[in-house]
């Protein structure tokens, strides 16, 4: 439990099954290719879950030693690593949400808090929330709404306009991304931002579909 997925609770074994029925970025299709004879080397070296396989793979040094000892090509853990790592997205920065006013972002970061990461575990149920609230003074209902940006935030790919716009699209918690028609969410978002020109990238159904494949590894913790 926790802001990012527990990586120590996703063995190797169970990650060959997330890898064969997981809809991937092409640059990452590598990834498909000989998954059982790939990770059973992997295992070999003596890892079994995969925190133990990002610090195996953490720094170049490592990865190259790591690439040496299986004899499995540098290419292929380069992009192993680069999905492992997007299991534990960047946080946001409060700051950065264009639906936060500046004087809660500058509150936040008085009490120590300036990104999702560290705004977590002050959100997680009703009473912390309104701790959080009599503690800085901000006002339950803005409390409530940086709650759901933080959730919105652990999701790989979700920046600070992208959680902004779930949460006016009405897909305002992970939860309910992860239980998302992905093909109404793209359309829901895209007929939001014809209408109101929130973000000039161009997201498609694709984009949508590995939002909420994301989404359904996370663990649904926050209360509202």
């Amino acid at each position: 439990m926790g802001y990012y997925i527990d990586l120590k609770k996703i063995s190797v074994d169970r990650y060959k099954e997330i890898l064969k029925s997981a809809d991937l970025l092409p640059s990452w299709m590598i990834l498909k290719e000989n998954i059982e004879e790939n990770l059973d080397t992997v295992k070999k070296q003596g890892i079994q879950n995969l925190d133990e396989l990002q610090k195996a793979l953490k720094t170049k040094s490592k990865l190259q030693e790591f690439s040496r000892k299986s004899g499995l090509p540098e290419n292929y853990l380069t992009i192993l690593r680069r999905v492992l790592n997007g299991y534990q997205p960047k946080p946001n920065r409060i700051k950065d949400f264009p639906n936060v006013p500046t004087e809660i972002a500058v509150k936040l970061e008085s009490f120590g808090i300036k990104n999702t990461l560290q705004l977590y575990p002050e959100i997680l149920s009703k009473e912390k929330k309104k701790r959080l609230s009599d503690r800085t003074g901000i006002d339950q209902k803005e409390v409530l709404k940086l709650a759901k940006l933080t959730d919105l935030s652990r999701i790989r790919w979700v920046n600070h306009t992208f959680a902004y716009v779930l949460l006016e699209a009405g897909f305002d918690t992970a939860n309910k991304v992860a239980k998302a028609d992905f093909q109404k969410l793209y359309e829901t978002v895209k007929q939001l931002n014809t209408e109101r020109k929130i973000y000039n990238a161009h997201i498609g159904a694709h984009d949508m579909k590995l939002c909420v494949e994301a989404a359904k590894g996370l663990d649904f913790e926050v209360e509202y």
